[in-house]
C-alpha cells in the first residue's frame, strides 16, 4: 500500500515546491478542491444521520420489503460508477421523470457523491446494532429513563466508533469519485469539475507532475480528515 503512495509523492516532488505552489494557486484547481471536499464533508455529515437512521430501521423494525431494502443499500457497491452515472442523469436529468434538470450543475455533483457513498455508514453500523444487547435499554427503561436519555446515554455511545469509522470511509470515497460525476456533471471547468476529473485532464495533457502534486494535496487532506475523525469520535467515546 505504501509503495504505490510513495511513488505519487515522489512524482510530485521531482518538480520541487513550485509544482505544489502551481498547484494551489492554478484557480481552475483550487475551485475543483474546494467543491469537492465540500461537497464530500456535507454528504459524510448527511450520512452520519440518514445511514445511521436506515441502519437502525433494518435492525430494530419489522415491515414488509425489508429484505429487498437490505440487497437495494448495497447496489452503489456492485453498480460500476459510470452505470451509476447514468441512472442518476436518467432519473434527474432534463428528460427525466421527476422534471428537474440537475444535470451541469452542483447539485448533480452532491446527488452523485450521497449515492455511492450512503452504504458506507449503513453497512459499519448495522452489524454494531445487530450485536447490541437490548436488554440494557429495557432495564434502563425499567428504572425510568426516557427513550432521548437511552438514545443518549446507551445507544449512542456504542455506535459512535461505527459512525465515525463509516465516516470516514465515505468522505475517502466522496473526494476520489470519478465514474458517477462523468455523465451527469458535466465536469465544467470552474463549475463542476471535481479533483478526480482535473487529475485526468492534467494527465491527458502530459502534466504529470502537476497531476501528481494534486494526488499529494488529496492524500493530505484524506489522512487529514480521517485523524480528525478518529480524534472526535475519542472524545465523545470518553464523554459517553
Amino acid at each position: 500500500m505504501l509503495i504505490p503512495l510513495s511513488a505519487v509523492v515522489v512524482e510530485a516532488s521531482g518538480g520541487g515546491w513550485g509544482t505544489y505552489k502551481s498547484a494551489l494557486t492554478n484557480s481552475q484547481t483550487v475551485n475543483a478542491l474546494q467543491l469537492t471536499v465540500g461537497v464530500a464533508l456535507l454528504t459524510t455529515a448527511i450520512n452520519m444521520v440518514m445511514g445511521t437512521v436506515i441502519a437502525w430501521v433494518l435492525v430494530r423494525d419489522r415491515f414488509w420489503g425489508k429484505r429487498a431494502l437490505d440487497l437495494i443499500i448495497d447496489i452503489p457497491f456492485a453498480m460500476p460508477t459510470i452505470v451509476a452515472g447514468l441512472v442518476l442523469l436518467a432519473l434527474y436529468g432534463s428528460q427525466g421523470p421527476l422534471g428537474v434538470e440537475f444535470e451541469n450543475t452542483r447539485k448533480a455533483v452532491f446527488l452523485a457523491i450521497a449515492f455511492v457513498t450512503l452504504p458506507f455508514i449503513v453497512r459499519t453500523v448495522q452489524p454494531v446494532l445487530e450485536e447490541m444487547e437490548t436488554e440494557v435499554e429495557d432495564a434502563a427503561a425499567s428504572l425510568g429513563a426516557n427513550r432521548r436519555t437511552i438514545l443518549r446515554r446507551i445507544v449512542l455511545p456504542t455506535l459512535v466508533p461505527a459512525i465515525f469509522a463509516g465516516a470516514a470511509l465515505s468522505f475517502a470515497r466522496g473526494i476520489s469519485e470519478y465514474g458517477s460525476l462523468v455523465l451527469l456533471s458535466g465536469n465544467l471547468p470552474n463549475r463542476t469539475e471535481v479533483t478526480s476529473y482535473r487529475m485526468a485532464s492534467l494527465l491527458e495533457g502530459g502534466n504529470r507532475p502537476a497531476a501528481a502534486a494534486l494526488a499529494t494535496i488529496m492524500l493530505l487532506v484524506a489522512l487529514l480528515a480521517i485523524v480528525a475523525l478518529d480524534i472526535t469520535q475519542r472524545r465523545l467515546a470518553r464523554r459517553g
